[in-house]
């Protein structure tokens, strides 16, 4: 089967070299290279998430996120006002067109714990001098979606990778992390009415809606 699509990919060479490019990546003959080759060209070995996170999980991670974590007070209401200058200001976008995310810290009051929603959403109120909560939700899962952190610490680039399903995993592999080392720490049952300090990441999807994936969570009576 190979032998065959490569003479192919040679004819067509003879009638027209610039097509000669493309027979390179003849789906037949790259997926049996790539298989050959333990499913990456050149003989790579295949690229392990889960070793790439945990080997920056704790020593890269979280005290990127501790140390450069800005009031969510303060990025609330820059996103209110303006998404975008928000975002060049508290922000890091992972790429062009891509929404921005923006890490950040505080504490405030547990007035709602939804566990019917895959996300596990707790809703957080924050005293504000003078005005309104600022309401927000940290998930707690099952389910931990989306890329907030791994596009928010600012070092961990699509280019660091061979292709976009590593880049992927790398995000899911973080929101393992934030379920097992994290989340799995606390009590969801009594978290009503208690207080809660966060550190974590945002992505800004929707407008004024705040969905913190906590990389830090303590819970004060």
């Amino acid at each position: 089967m190979r032998v065959t699509l490569l003479l192919r990919c040679a004819i067509v060479g003879l009638l027209a070299l610039p097509v000669l490019s493309a027979c390179g990546r003849v789906p037949g003959v790259y997926v049996y290279e790539a298989q050959q080759a333990g499913g990456r060209p050149g003989g790579a070995a295949a690229f392990d998430a889960k070793t790439y996170v945990d080997g920056i999980w704790t020593s890269k991670i979280v005290p990127a996120v501790h140390d450069n974590a800005v009031d969510i007070s303060t990025v609330a209401a820059a996103v209110a006002k303006d998404v975008n200058a928000a975002g060049k200001q508290y922000g890091h976008q992972a790429g062009t067109g891509s929404p921005y995310a923006f890490l950040v810290k505080g504490t405030g009051k547990v007035v709602k714990v939804d566990t019917s929603a895959p996300t596990g959403p707790v809703t957080v109120e924050i005293a504000q001098d003078g005005g309104q909560p600022i309401t927000l939700y940290v998930a707690t899962g099952p389910v931990i979606a989306g890329t907030a952190i791994r596009d928010g610490v600012g070092f961990i680039s699509f280019g660091d990778f061979t292709n976009q399903i590593d880049y992927a995993n790398v995000a899911n592999e973080i929101n393992s992390r934030v379920k097992s080392d994290v989340v799995a720490k606390v009590d969801r049952g009594g978290l009503t009415d208690k207080t809660v300090s966060f550190y974590g990441a945002f992505s800004a999807l929707a407008p004024n809606q705040i969905m913190v994936v906590p990389t830090e969570l303590q819970v004060t009576p």
